[in-house]
C-alpha cells in the first residue's frame, strides 16, 4: 500500500509538472502573439480578448443613446441646459451616461454626418479594433470596424475639462468651419457591475480612409525623445513616426500652403488661449493616382468642391441643413468625372467652357455666402473626398492632417516638469514648454517643412 501511495504521489507530481509546462508554453505563445499584435498596431477584439465584453456593452449602450438623441426634437439654438445635459440609461450589467448630447448632435450635423450612419459605425456587427498606442497616458484606444471613429478612454479630470471648454470648442468651429482640430463627436461613461466608471470620448479618425496611406507621423515640433526606430524593409508593421524621422522631408502643397499656415496659426492660438500644450500635428500621406490628379481641377469637380466648401454657414449652433462644409455622402460618395478621352485643355472650346463654369462658380459663391465671410473664416477648396476636413491634395501626394490630444493643461505639474527638463536637456528642444512657446514652435515647424 505504501509503495502504491508513493507511485501515485510521484505520478501526481509528474502530472502537475506537465500541466505547468503546458500552461507555461501557452502563456509564452500568447505573449508572443500579443507582442506581434502590438507591433501591427491593430487587431480585432474577439471573444478571447479581455475587452470583448466591454466593447459589446459599448456597442449596445451607444446604439440606444444615439437612438434616443435622434428621436428628440432638434432646437435651432443651443442653451446652457444643452451643455450640461446628462442622459442616463440602465442596461443589464451596466449603466451608460451620455454628456451634452444635444451639443454633439448639432456638431455632428454641422460636419455633414447623419445620425444613422454614425450609429451604424459605432454599433455594427463587426468587431471593434484595438489600437496599441505609445501614449504615456495609458489610455485604451478602440477603433470601429470601418475605421471611421476612435473611442478613447479619458480620466475624469480630462472629461470635466472638455465639458468645461465645450462652448469655446464649438464656437471655434463656428468661426473656422475648416479647422484642423480633432473632431470630438461624443462624451460618455460606462459603469459596469463590480467595476469602476470608465469615461471615454468618440473622435473622427484623421487617417480615414487609410487603405493607401504609406506614411504616418506624430509631430510636436521638438527633438528630444522624438524618434521612432524604423522596422526592417519589407516589414508589415504599422508605425507612426515622429519629428526626427521626418527631417529631410517636406509637405508639398503648392497653392494650399498659405491656407495651412494660417489655419495652424488659428488653431494653435485657440489652444494657447485654453492654456494647453502637448498636442500633436498628425500627418499621413499617400501618392495620388494619375486620374486623381486630373480630377482635382476638372470643371465638374470644381463646382462640386466649391459647393461643399462654401454652401452653408457650417455653424454648429445654427445649421439645420446637410449642405454644409465637410458634407460627404454615406458610403457611396464619388468624385464627378468628365468623359475626356483626349487632352483638349488648350482648345478654344474647352477654354470657353472653363470660363463659363468659373462664372457659374462665382455666381454660386455670391448667392450662398458673402465672400468676406469665406475669407474671415479661412475656408479652403475642400476635396471631393471622404473625410474632406482632414484631407489636402498637393501636386503629387494626398495628405491627412489633424491636431489631436488637446487635454493637457499647463498647470503646476507641467511647470515643474518644464523646470526639470530645462536642467536635464539644457539647450535642447523638448515637448514641455509654455502654451505660447508651444504654439509658436509648431507653427514654425509647419512653415519650415512645407512648400
Amino acid at each position: 500500500m505504501e509503495e502504491e501511495g508513493r507511485r501515485d504521489s510521484v505520478q501526481s507530481v509528474v502530472t502537475q509538472k506537465g500541466e505547468s509546462r503546458a500552461s507555461t508554453r501557452r502563456r509564452r505563445l500568447f505573449w508572443k502573439l500579443r507582442q506581434r499584435w502590438k507591433l501591427l498596431g491593430l487587431f480585432e477584439i474577439d471573444k478571447e480578448h479581455e475587452f470583448y465584453s466591454l466593447t459589446c456593452d459599448l456597442k449596445e449602450g451607444l446604439r440606444d443613446a444615439i437612438q434616443e438623441v435622434t428621436q428628440s426634437d432638434i432646437q435651432p439654438q443651443l442653451t446652457d441646459e444643452d451643455y450640461s445635459a446628462k442622459l442616463t440609461q440602465g442596461h443589464k450589467g451596466y449603466v451608460m451616461r451620455t454628456y451634452a448630447s444635444p451639443v454633439f448632435q448639432h456638431f455632428r450635423q454641422s460636419l455633414g454626418m447623419s445620425e444613422e450612419g454614425y450609429q451604424r459605425s459605432l454599433s455594427a456587427c463587426g468587431l471593434y479594433l484595438q489600437f496599441i498606442s505609445n501614449s504615456k497616458s495609458k489610455a485604451d484606444f478602440f477603433l470601429t470596424n470601418d475605421k471611421r471613429f476612435f473611442l478613447k478612454t479619458q480620466s475624469k479630470r480630462e472629461v470635466h475639462f472638455l465639458l468645461q471648454i465645450l462652448p469655446k470648442y464649438i464656437q471655434h468651429f463656428q468661426a473656422y468651419p475648416h479647422s484642423l482640430l480633432v473632431k470630438i463627436l461624443g462624451v460618455h461613461s460606462i459603469t459596469r457591475d463590480q467595476e469602476r466608471k470608465k469615461y471615454f470620448i468618440i473622435m473622427q479618425s484623421v487617417f480615414f480612409p487609410d487603405e493607401r496611406i504609406i506614411g504616418r507621423y506624430d509631430i510636436k515640433g521638438c527633438h528630444v525623445s522624438r524618434w521612432t526606430e524604423p522596422e526592417p524593409e519589407g516589414s508589415r508593421v504599422l508605425q507612426v513616426f515622429k519629428d526626427v524621422n521626418f527631417e529631410g522631408n517636406v509637405i508639398c502643397l503648392d497653392q494650399q500652403r498659405s491656407w495651412l499656415l494660417r489655419q495652424t496659426e488659428l488653431d494653435t492660438h485657440f489652444l494657447r488661449e485654453l492654456n494647453v500644450l502637448d498636442y500633436s500635428l498628425l500627418l499621413g500621406f499617400q501618392p495620388l493616382h494619375a486620374d486623381e490628379k486630373s480630377q482635382n481641377w476638372s470643371l465638374a469637380n470644381l463646382i462640386v468642391r466649391t459647393k461643399r466648401s462654401v454652401n452653408g454657414t457650417g455653424s454648429p449652433t445654427t445649421s439645420h441643413c446637410a449642405s454644409v462644409p465637410g458634407t460627404v455622402e454615406e458610403e457611396g460618395d464619388s468624385v464627378d468625372k468628365e468623359d475626356n478621352s483626349t487632352d483638349c485643355s488648350g482648345t478654344p472650346e474647352v477654354t470657353s467652357a472653363r470660363r463659363q463654369t468659373m462664372q457659374k462658380i462665382g455666381q454660386q459663391v455670391s448667392t450662398v455666402s458673402d465672400i468676406s465671410n469665406v475669407v474671415a473664416q479661412n475656408r479652403r477648396l475642400l476635396p471631393n473626398y471622404r473625410n474632406p476636413l482632414h484631407v489636402m491634395d498637393g501636386p503629387e501626394q494626398r495628405y491627412f492632417v489633424g491636431i489631436i490630444d488637446i487635454f493637457t493643461v499647463y498647470g503646476l505639474r507641467k511647470k515643474l516638469e518644464y523646470l526639470w527638463k530645462s536642467m536635464r536637456y539644457r539647450g535642447q528642444e523638448f515637448s514641455t514648454v509654455s502654451p505660447c512657446r508651444y504654439s509658436q514652435r509648431l507653427c514654425r515647424w509647419v512653415e519650415t517643412h512645407t512648400v
